[in-house]
């Protein structure tokens, strides 16, 4: 299938994959079960996105505020990210897929951190699309990282204080040499960004559907992208006009 945006659809778009929890609950189910479908969600996603020539896909996957979760499903859901990385990365091998990190992963597991720089690795050559997974992520903490990183330079003498404009800033961020999103989807009926993107996100178009996670498919990734295509992107100027 061709992409529904002709010359006009976003490069690079971002998901909030809320609802699994809510998606398991309505049907009698686990909690994990419910993760457990969303993992058949983000394999058809990356395919769709492959599918409607979409370049660059971010999936919120882990934020630094889930270790607040019970320890077992924190457990579950990273025993979930090393399977899906064990499984998948034959899938994003034929896709011609990159794998992208953001986040801190040195809290993570050392059997996921293991996982995730094989596949990272494996992946590393592949130019056609790329998937950024963002594990152990907080925008406000990306943002404070990135600071720590420039007052380091700063007081060691490699970075000239005035020199600091938003290129440069930008450029310690996890999302460093990669475009902002262009599309922001939230899953699960919830409105709101949940420190995902804080900085990259600034123009970013938001959709949101009442959509489960588990349930998402290509059909409202393509109803999410021809929304988009009918928006006017001004950036702060004035409407030109059709």
């Amino acid at each position: 299938m061709k992409n529904p945006d002709q010359g006009g659809g976003p490069r690079h778009i971002a998901i909030i994959m809320d609802g699994n929890g809510r998606w398991a609950r309505e049907r009698g189910l686990r909690r994990i079960d419910g993760h457990r479908a969303g993992i058949d969600a983000i394999r058809r996603t990356v395919e769709a996105c492959d599918d409607l020539g979409v370049e660059m896909l971010t999936l919120y996957a882990f934020s630094t505020e889930n270790w607040k979760r019970p320890p077992t499903e924190v457990r579950a859901l990273m025993k979930l990210l090393v399977d899906y990385l064990r499984d998948e990365s034959d899938l994003l091998m034929e896709h011609g897929v990159r794998l992208g990190f953001l986040g801190d992963r040195r809290r993570l597991p050392v059997t996921a951190r293991r996982e995730l720089e094989r596949v990272l690795d494996r992946t590393s050559g592949n130019r056609r699309g790329r998937l950024n997974l963002a594990l152990n992520y907080g925008g406000r903490d990306e943002v404070v990282r990135a600071a720590r990183s420039i007052a380091r330079d700063v007081s060691a003498g490699r970075l000239d204080l005035t020199r600091l404009d938003e290129h440069t800033f930008a450029s310690r961020l996890d999302t460093a040499g990669l475009p902002d999103p262009d599309l922001l989807i939230r899953t699960g009926g919830e409105m709101r960004v949940s420190n995902f993107l804080l900085w990259q996100t600034a123009y970013t178009e938001l959709w949101f559907t009442p959509v489960y996670w588990p349930d998402f498919d290509k059909t409202h990734l393509t109803q999410a992208i021809l929304d988009y295509r009918g928006r006017r992107r001004r950036f702060g100027a004035l409407d030109p006009g059709p």
